[in-house]
């Protein structure tokens, strides 16, 4: 399916299959392909892949192979990226190293009086009632990530729309930055 061989993948499936391997293995395999390997680019394949384990799930064997044939030859088609799985490692192993910083006042939960007078959510905006849609100056990384960036988006599908959006943002930001404090 990485190679986008859909006569590979679903003989390789076959193979599987016909050897007498768990349908429903194989279609957690498939799902976990759907985001680590196609993701944003077309963000309808793991609905395709979950739909298949829960074929998988409700009819199995040997009438499941076509749902299931069905998704490999899908995912083999679709356009690729990784995107996803590479922004999730290089956020892990931050996250691992600054598990002690603290979550910035602004983006706290303030439901008690106390937090409130902590300065909970003091300054927060919701970005729903923002031009835009976004609080470009609000900062949501803790002090020592602020400026980190993890997603880089591909251009690959669908996901060349999340990556304009994106750089629509970061515009955002930059000029939010330009006219006082910045806080993203």
């Amino acid at each position: 399916m990485r190679n986008s061989d859909p006569d590979a993948a679903v003989y390789w499936l076959a193979r599987m299959l016909e050897a007498g391997e768990d349908p429903l293995y194989v279609a957690r395999r498939i799902t976990r392909f759907a985001s680590e390997d196609i993701g944003l680019a077309d963000t309808n394949a793991l609905n395709v892949a979950v739909n298949a384990f829960h074929a998988c799930h409700f009819i199995g064997m040997p009438e499941c192979s076509v749902h299931l044939a069905e998704a490999v030859i899908y995912l083999s088609l679709a356009p690729k990226s990784n995107s996803s799985y590479i922004a999730y490692e290089h956020a892990k192993k931050d996250a691992l190293t600054t598990m002690a910083e603290p979550v910035p006042l602004v983006i706290r939960n303030a439901p008690t009086r106390l937090m409130k007078d902590l300065g909970y959510g003091e300054g927060y905006r919701l970005a729903h009632y923002e031009q835009d849609k976004v609080a470009a100056d609000m900062q949501c990384l803790p002090d020592s990530l602020v400026g980190t960036e993890y997603y880089a988006p591909t251009r690959e599908g669908r996901e060349g729309l999340f990556a304009d959006r994106l750089a629509q943002l970061k515009e955002l930001r930059r000029q939010a930055a330009e006219q006082g404090e910045h806080r993203y």
